[in-house]
This record gives C-alpha cells, structure tokens and sequence, in this order.
C-alpha cells in the first residue's frame, strides 16, 4: 500500500472526512467554540489515525463505547473496531509528521496551535464529543500527556516504545 499523505486519504474515509468538513456539522461548531487548534490540526489527526491503522498495522479490535448525544451513522458498524491507543496515536501522529513535513513537522504543529503531545489528547477528545472519533472505557484524556518532548521527538532518530 503506498503512503497516505496529507490530503490522500483512503477511499472509505472521503465520505467521513466529507461529513466532518458539511459547515453545518459539529466540527465547525467545534472550531468556533473552541480556538485553541486550527482546522489542520483536527484534519492532521484524523488522517494520523488512518496512518496509524492502515500503515503502521496499529490497534486492537474491541468494543467502543456508544457517544451521548450522538446517533450512530447508518454505515458505522456494529461491535468491535480497531482501536489505538493514546500513546499509539501520539507515535503515529509523530512519524506522519516526519513523513509529510520532514524537519518542519514541529514548525508546522506548531502553527495549528499542537505544542505538546496532551494537544493531541485535547483534539482527540474534541472529536469523541462531537461523534468523529470513539473511545474505550479505558481510555482517558490523560493518556496523550507527556508522551513525548516536542523539542527532541521530531528529528527522525528518537524512537519511544509503545506499551
């Protein structure tokens, strides 16, 4: 499978990137409640998602939890998913970020308002709010905090294990 870059995702997730990006969804209404991180940087981790699962061969199936307020979207499917965990998706989203944008990758997180890896926490569970991502019981906002240093993470020999 080639590399997923920025702005290429596989086919089955245009119709959802497609739904997050309909003004009148939630994800704007994110946007406007909520300025800490720009567009990008919500765009940024989903497709790091996709990257971590379809690239990386990261996450378990088990069962998500149902989101309050959300209807489920009719092509969701039922039971267990791929799931990756919090410290998976900050190493995913830190070599996409090596990959898409080399040296610049921390300038460039940077930019949409990402300093520290409990950003991606905040984005991620922006999106579990709104029904654009899911989590586990277990899963905590906790879990992205300090996973790694932005100053030292985003030059292409750090390496962090993954429990």
């Amino acid at each position: 499978m080639p590399p997923i870059r920025a702005g290429r995702l596989p086919k089955d997730d245009w119709k959802r990137l497609a739904a997050m990006m309909d003004p009148n969804q939630q994800l704007a209404q994110l946007l406007q409640q909520d300025r800490r991180y720009r567009l990008d940087a919500y765009m940024f981790v989903f497709e790091a998602l996709s990257y971590a699962q379809e690239v990386m061969g990261m996450g378990a199936e088990c069962a998500s939890e149902p989101v309050a307020g959300i209807e489920e979207e009719d092509d969701e499917a039922e039971g267990p998913q791929r799931h990756v965990t919090g410290q998976e998706l900050c190493e995913a989203i830190r070599r996409f970020a090596l990959q898409q944008f080399g040296l610049m990758a921390k300038t460039v997180l940077n930019s949409w308002g990402v300093h520290k890896t409990g950003d991606f926490g905040e984005i991620v569970f922006n999106m579990i709010k709104i029904g654009r991502m899911r989590k586990t019981p277990h899963d905590r906002r906790e879990d992205f905090d300090d996973v790694y240093d932005f100053e030292t993470a985003f030059h292409e020999e750090f390496k962090i294990t993954v429990d």
